[in-house]
């Protein structure tokens, strides 16, 4: 039955997805696309082998996805592959998955077509770890293509702690006092110091595995994003889930947030 099910996918899903495709103007689409890749130790238990084996499942999807964003003609990308709070799971589990995440961002690199923006609190990654991602960013700088953040040791309030954190050590560089930046500081003062400054705001947060809830992604930058959530664990999401995602985004009536 699921080869059948498999037959029958292969021969009528790229008509689906092209009919899909044809009924989304190009100004329909988002520009920023954030995607919380969830999901792979539950799609490994459910399959049967060990937690690194779902890691390395999810790792390999990530590809696709950037394929598929570049296809739509996507700008940016977020991932987000480890939040701060992975950042405590037992060192069984962690080494070795940052050790998969490694591995996907350099193979992102020897792809030539991205460029590699990290987001998250680097400080708190191990050494090793952080240097890698930073020359991920520095070899594909130069690169003529999409955006895509890694959100490696990322947590939302701990961005936001960061931002101030930078802002008050930039006006205390300038002698400004604590009354004065009091006075002048605004909603963009802190935007240009997230992790993401300079990007537009993700139009369109997708988060796979059945879980309605934010946890932590981008709680500064979604104020005014849409949410669309997929059953499909992480290693399990398709193209045509993909698709799905943005055509639910397109048929959204927005209203800038409210």
């Amino acid at each position: 039955m699921a080869d059948w099910k498999e037959r029958v996918r292969r021969v009528f899903y790229p008509a689906y997805e092209a009919r899909m495709l044809q009924a989304m103007p190009a100004e329909s689409l988002p520009r920023h696309v954030g995607v919380m890749l969830d999901g792979n130790r539950r799609w490994a238990k459910a399959v049967g082998r060990d937690t690194a084996h779902g890691h390395r499942a999810g790792a390999a999807n990530i590809e696709p996805l950037l394929t598929w964003c570049d296809e739509v003609g996507i700008q940016v990308v977020t991932l987000w592959l480890l939040s701060t709070d992975n950042l405590h799971r037992p060192e069984a589990e962690l080494v070795p998955l940052l050790g998969i995440i490694e591995e996907a961002v350099a193979s992102l690199v020897d792809q030539r077509r991205w460029r590699i923006h990290p987001v998250g609190a680097l400080n708190l990654l191990p050494v090793a770890t952080a240097e890698r991602l930073r020359a991920a960013e520095e070899s594909t700088r130069d690169i003529d293509g999409m955006l895509v953040n890694v959100a490696v040791g990322y947590g939302g309030r701990h961005e936001i702690a960061d931002a101030v954190r930078s802002l008050l050590t930039e006006h205390a560089a300038k002698g400004t006092s604590l009354e004065e930046l009091a006075e002048i500081i605004d909603v963009e003062h802190i935007a240009d110091h997230l992790y993401t400054a300079g990007q537009p705001d993700p139009d369109l947060v997708i988060r796979t595995s059945g879980e309605q809830r934010l946890g932590g992604f981008l709680l500064w930058q979604s104020a005014k994003s849409e949410f669309y959530f997929c059953e499909a664990y992480w290693p399990d999401f398709r193209r045509v889930d993909f698709l799905r995602a943005l055509r639910a985004y397109a048929q959204r009536d927005r209203r800038g947030g409210r």
